[in-house]
């Protein structure tokens, strides 16, 4: 297992799955697409990669560039946004319907619908951090037939600020504790928190809507 993560962040191919993984996990969020960038990013920092052969280590002095790394992340990032945007853009009434029964789906298109409407899309950028959070805003954004205009600025940026974060989160827990998986847990653990402290942003104006209008009611109930 050590051996196999080691020589694929020594090999060119690191890009192409880091991309693959970053492009597919908006469909399928348990991807570990943040994982593969912060293991990269750790070995870039360390600028070598250990491999365990059969006898002793050995010296790998390929790593990966760090710049090719977050580009690479970000571009797959926003292409998965795009793609699935534009899916929920065609899915017609059976998407809808589904959406219908999700109420977390129903929340996420309103308040991004009303965030974007008002030129705001930082949402966007939080939902990038957030357990499937990404998915959410994508397909709701396309089921809602928002504007490419609205959205893709707006996914741009959430996607080069969550490779930004993962990538440096591995090259500076690399360059503390070195090319160990210490190190990568470390990074991986800040990550998730990140994580939670986004989804916990997510869930509030959804909170805090629901008491404005069980307020709302309240006093036509009272009138």
């Amino acid at each position: 297992m050590l051996e196999s993560v080691g020589a694929l962040t020594s090999s060119p191919w690191i890009y192409v799955v880091v991309a693959l993984s970053v492009l597919l996990d908006v469909f399928l969020p348990l991807l570990p697409s943040g994982v593969l960038v912060i293991t990269a990013a750790t070995a870039a920092a360390a600028g070598s990669t250990t491999v365990a052969g059969a006898g002793a280590a050995q010296q790998v002095t390929e790593v990966p560039s760090l710049l090719a790394l977050m580009l690479c992340a970000a571009t797959a990032s926003v292409l998965g946004d795009l793609v699935a945007y534009r899916l929920a853009w065609r899915g017609g009434e059976r998407l809808d319907r589904a959406i219908a029964r999700s109420r977390r789906l129903t929340s996420a298109q309103e308040r991004l619908g009303a965030a974007l409407a008002r030129g705001g899309g930082i949402l966007v950028i939080i939902a990038r951090f957030a357990p499937a959070g990404r998915s959410v805003v994508s397909l709701g954004a396309g089921a809602a037939h928002r504007k490419v205009k609205e959205f893709l600025p707006w996914s741009a940026l959430a996607g080069v600020a969550w490779a930004g974060y993962s990538v440096g989160l591995g090259y500076f827990g690399g360059q503390w504790l070195g090319a160990t998986w210490v190190a990568t847990a470390v990074s991986v653990l800040a990550l998730f928190v990140a994580g939670a402290l986004a989804a916990c942003l997510m869930r509030r104006p959804a909170a805090e809507a629901a008491a404005a209008a069980s307020a709302a009611a309240t006093a036509t109930t009272a009138s």
